[in-house]
């Protein structure tokens, strides 16, 4: 009886398998949004900061692998952020998970009276 059961062990850490592979795209996916508006943020207040802001606001085990660009359109920053998927199984490459964020830039100067210091 229980020989039957041991035939059905890999199927069960396989679906295991699957199952935390997914979990991690999407915690993936949702680090990028994350990413994406805190250097949007970063970069409205500041330029040249989008790739700070976005690495600040990731998880330290995927700060590494995140990477950030910024372009200005008009009086918006728009930011793209790449986090890289990370994978259980050795050898399987599941990419990157992109997210967009688009922020107004902010006119009022840091050290000026009603600014952000203020």
């Amino acid at each position: 009886m229980a020989i039957e059961y041991l035939g059905f062990i890999p199927v069960l850490l396989l679906v295991a398998l699957a199952g935390v592979q997914l979990g991690l795209v999407a915690y993936a996916a949702q680090q990028a949004g994350t990413a994406a508006r805190a250097g949007a943020r970063s970069a409205s207040l500041q330029p040249g900061t989008a790739q700070q802001g976005c690495a600040e606001a990731v998880s330290d085990w995927l700060a590494g692998d995140t990477s950030c660009s910024a372009a200005e359109l008009g009086e918006e920053v728009e930011v793209t952020a790449s986090v890289t998927i990370p994978s259980l199984v050795p050898g399987w490459d599941f990419g990157q998970a992109k997210r967009k964020a688009v922020m107004p830039l902010d006119d009022t100067p840091l050290d000026a009276p009603g600014g952000q210091d203020g």
